[in-house]
C-alpha cells in the first residue's frame, strides 16, 4: 500500500491572528533586499509567506536569518 501526502488544504497551524490552529496556504517567494545596484540581483532571500484561510492575514518570515 503506497503512502500518501497530507492535502495542502489539510494543513494546520497555530495562527496568532485567530489565536487558534486554522488551515492555511504556503508559498516560498525569493524577495530582493538590495534597493538598486548592480548586486541587487543577488540579494535575494527566501521567504515564507503563510496566508490564513480563515481571516485572510498574511505572515511573512525570512528563512535564512544568518
Amino acid at each position: 500500500m503506497a503512502s500518501q501526502t497530507p492535502q495542502a488544504d489539510a494543513m494546520t497551524e497555530p495562527w496568532p491572528t485567530c489565536g487558534t490552529e486554522t488551515p492555511h496556504a504556503v508559498a516560498i517567494e525569493l524577495r530582493t533586499e538590495s534597493a538598486g545596484g548592480e548586486n541587487a540581483a543577488f540579494s535575494r532571500e527566501p521567504y515564507r509567506v503563510a496566508t490564513c484561510r480563515e481571516c485572510g492575514a498574511v505572515r511573512v518570515e525570512r528563512m535564512n536569518d544568518a
